[in-house]
């Protein structure tokens, strides 16, 4: 039995996205306030500005057209476009600012429109206006999406008689053309006056939006947002050179109603003003509803909002997201003041453009096996493209972008802290693997003393069974190095499959007490040939584990094994800890730590760094680090305590040094003397041979008495001392 797609309602290009497009690219600002760009800055400043805008706008419609044509473009146009690409924070962050910027820019068109009934009927209310426009493209709206785009040829029509009565008029005084406008004592900055223009670019969203309800997005999109963005850039062009050539450039700047007095017909003029801010407003009120449907649909919005998603009839109409559209637009022109808001909204839809161009750049970039658009566009273009939109924002309007800026990162991280799963994930995955790759490809085989962290390799057990072993290492690195909490699974006829899904429940156990931590489980009939194994194995490129973390063993019949593979860790040139502490590491004392000192060389050097790293951390950054040397009598004493006392003070490490007299004691015996009361004690091992069980018992037997003790052992090919100095 064949299954039939779904299909959308089936706009076509030029209804679907160019007619919306092109109807806000030509909005009321640029029928009111151009003559004043044109007296400001002149003819060839006015098409610079233009020409340096539509780039902007231009450069956006070739990412836009190489996302659109690389996916199969669903409902939420630019929010469903950035969020595939980013990921669901970023789209979320973005479709959250895009839809607040498109409800509002409903209230502001039919604010504008609402002024310019007034200009011709002062005595009407100019808020009841507002709402009754608002009422009108919302029931519109709510009808159907042909029946708006069928109103929308009608608005269309009015701007294009318009734009002809402009073109057919007359000069209203002699004049010769002013090149660069007014005086500069008279004029604004080229900037600011550019920042005033380029809202006026800025419509194509407004189509790209309506992807839901197209029959082709893949095709509709770029043919419908290249079509508005050229015949808006054609328009802009000739309107500087009318005006121009029919006003002076103090004209143009003092009356804003000028293209009234220009055109042939000056009320056509009127009609294209309430043409523009009525199209503009059912182009948002048309977008708006869609964004917040897929923000609903993709499990965005809370939870009580979910109802949004859900669409009615066979146009898949968001009418309910219409109706709270409504509700909102209509509060925020009867309570909000719309002039001081307007720069943010500017803002949001500015990011929307950036990020769109910054996914196209670096899917392009990245070159993943998925990213293959028909349509093809350098990533320099892309790039540049986000560029110019994030270098608008702040020319614009520096205060406006650092609020849109922190509006926005601050949905990002409540996203982020909700923990949404969504499996089309985004392109930060592919971004880490190829820095991953970079850095591999350039990290020197050589050790480098200077840069040396120990990157550990946990051979823990079951998390739970040995946490202290994890809760150490993590003391250790702090986050600042590579972390693998490992264990070797005995049990018989293992699959992959439950492999993969112990290491997934580890990571969550690790995840929830905030360690980061690489996971890894193998199986193995014996778990010290599986540590072996994976020692060998596990890493990659130069990048391997340097630091094997290791538990005590108390089982006389796996002494053997144990050495072996401490000897085996020692052939490798891993250092090696062996951690034999209290249970309840979290609640134990952590005031002093006693590092037994034999010389700067291999171990010396080794226990001294990761005792200053333990004392970073945040248990053990109170702990009192005494190093301790023991020398044969009060004569060695004497010739050991100054250079000791200078390398210490080389060191940096702010500890302390005891000096301590055998006077024909054991070594143990001191140990137990000047040690037992000490919250940690590192020790030294010496380099694995044929009798190391009857060593591991001794030094087990003698160092019963101690609470908590790490045992190290050396065996990186590095400098460690000079790592201290």
């Amino acid at each position: 039995m064949k299954v039939s797609p779904v299909k959308s309602s089936g706009l076509s290009t030029f209804a679907g996205v160019f007619t919306p497009s092109i109807l806000t690219i030509l909005g009321v600002i640029m029928y009111l306030r151009f003559g004043w760009v044109v007296g400001n800055v002149g003819l060839l400043g006015s098409l610079l500005i233009v020409t340096l805008a539509t780039s902007i706008t231009f450069l956006t419609s070739l990412s836009l057209a190489a996302i659109a044509t690389d996916q199969q473009v669903k409902i939420g146009g630019a929010y469903y476009m950035i969020s595939r690409s980013l990921g669901i924070e970023s789209g979320g962050a973005v479709g959250i600012s895009l839809y607040l910027a498109q409800a509002l820019s409903v209230s502001m068109y039919t604010v504008g429109f609402a002024e310019s009934i007034m200009q011709i009927f002062p005595g009407l209310n100019e808020k009841l206006l507002a709402v009754a426009a608002i009422l009108f493209v919302s029931g519109v709206a709510l009808i159907s999406a042909k029946v708006a785009s069928r109103v929308q040829y009608f608005i269309l029509a009015a701007i294009a008689i318009s734009l002809i009565s402009l073109i057919f008029g007359s000069p209203i005084e002699s004049t010769e053309i002013e090149l660069w406008g007014v005086s500069s004592a008279r004029s604004v900055p080229f900037w600011v006056v550019f920042a005033v223009f380029f809202p006026a670019v800025t419509g194509i969203d407004v189509g790209v939006n309506m992807s839901g309800d197209l029959k082709d997005p893949a095709k509709s999109i770029p043919k419908g947002t290249f079509l508005a963005v050229g015949v808006g850039y054609i328009i802009y062009m000739a309107l500087p050179v009318i005006l121009a050539m029919r006003a002076d450039a103090t004209s143009l700047i003092e009356d804003p109603m000028i293209m009234r007095r220009i055109a042939f017909w000056g009320d056509a003029i009127l009609v294209g003003v309430w043409g523009a801010t009525l199209s503009s407003a059912l182009g948002s009120t048309l977008a708006a509803p869609r964004v917040l449907q897929a923000l609903a649909q993709d499990g965005v919005l809370p939870r009580f909002m979910a109802g949004l998603g859900k669409g009615s009839g066979k146009e898949n109409l968001p009418r309910k997201g219409t109706l709270f559209t409504l509700i909102f637009t209509i509060t925020a022109v009867l309570l909000g003041d719309l002039n001081v808001i307007a720069p943010v909204l500017t803002m949001f839809f500015l990011t929307a453009y950036g990020v769109l161009n910054f996914s196209a750049g670096i899917e392009n970039i990245l070159k993943s096996p998925s990213f293959r658009p028909k349509f093809k566009v350098h990533w320099f273009f892309s790039l540049l493209g986000a560029v110019g939109c994030f270098g608008v924002m702040i020319l614009i309007n520096p205060v406006a972008t650092l609020i849109a800026a922190i509006f926005v990162f601050l949905i990002f991280f409540w996203l982020k802290r909700r923990g949404l799963k969504k499996t089309w994930g985004g392109i930060g995955r592919g971004v880490r693997l190829s820095l991953i790759r970079f850095s591999l490809m350039r990290l020197s085989e050589d050790a480098d003393p200077k840069n040396w962290r120990p990157h550990l390799l946990v051979f823990s057990g079951a998390p739970q069974s040995r946490w202290y072993l994890i809760a150490v290492a993590d003391d250790f690195i702090q986050g600042k190095a590579l972390m693998t909490v490992a264990t070797i699974l005995t049990e018989e006829n293992i699959t992959k499959k439950r492999l993969r899904k112990m290491e997934k429940h580890t990571r969550d156990f690790l995840a929830k007490r905030a360690i980061h931590s690489l996971v890894r489980i193998i199986p193995s009939a014996n778990p010290f040939k599986g540590a072996k194994t994976m020692v060998d194995h596990y890493g990659l490129g130069s990048l391997v584990p340097n630091t094997i973390i290791l538990g005590n063993t108390t089982e006389d019949s796996h002494m053997q094994d144990f050495c072996d593979m401490i000897g085996y860790f020692y052939k490798l040139q891993r250092n090696i800890l062996i951690i034999d502490i209290e249970e309840d590491y979290k609640k134990s004392s952590k005031k002093s730590i006693d590092v037994w000192w034999g010389g700067l060389k291999m171990n010396g050097a080794l226990m001294i760094i990761m005792a200053h790293l333990l004392r970073r951390s945040f248990g053990w950054r109170e702990a009192e680090l005494t190093i301790k040397m023991v020398v044969p009598n009060e004569s060695a004493a004497r010739d050991a305590e100054k250079n000791l006392a200078e390398i210490i003070e080389k060191m940096r490490s702010n500890a302390k040094y005891e000096l301590i007299v055998a006077g024909g004691r054991s070594f143990p015996e001191i140990l137990k003397n000047e040690s037992r009361t000490a919250d940690l004690v590192f020790l030294g091992l010496k380099t694995p041979d044929d009798n190391y069980p009857l060593y591991y018992r001794t030094l087990q037997a003698n160092t019963a008495h101690l609470k908590n003790k790490i045992f190290v052992l050396a065996g990186e090919d590095v400098a460690f001392e000079k790592v201290l100095f």
